[in-house]
């Protein structure tokens, strides 16, 4: 099955060696995002603008893959104090709506450039 490499401007651009995301058939596997703005390449400051602003990055990757969060079958939420989980859970339902994807949430002892959230996904396109 041949791949697809996803790439969009309105997410920040890989920092490392991965892609924004992979598409294989109908799946599309998207890379975590942390909460940098695309435009400055900077961590945007406190737990919920960090976590609008990795929703805000996922969606701009989702729409340039084809699809949208309607379509997102799991996501992964990586956080750094698990205190955070209900903010998360109020900006998710923001986002997402009814049926929810599947979901893990797992407390890690730091994330790239000092960020407070990363959270992937992966997406099933219609």
């Amino acid at each position: 099955m041949p791949r697809k490499i996803i790439v969009t401007e309105h997410a920040p651009a890989a920092i490392g060696t991965y892609s924004q995301a992979v598409k294989c058939g109908d799946t599309v596997y998207l890379s975590g995002q942390i909460p940098l703005d695309p435009a400055t390449m900077q961590i945007v400051e406190g737990i919920e603008a960090q976590v609008r602003r990795v929703f805000d990055n996922l969606q701009a990757v989702c729409e340039a893959a084809g699809g949208s969060f309607a379509q997102v079958a799991r996501i992964t939420v990586f956080l750094t104090d698990l205190g955070h989980f209900a903010k998360v859970n109020e900006i998710m339902a923001e986002y997402f709506r009814e049926p929810y994807p599947a979901r893990a949430a797992i407390g890690v002892a730091a994330l790239p450039r000092g960020s407070l959230v990363e959270i992937d996904a992966v997406m099933v396109l219609d």
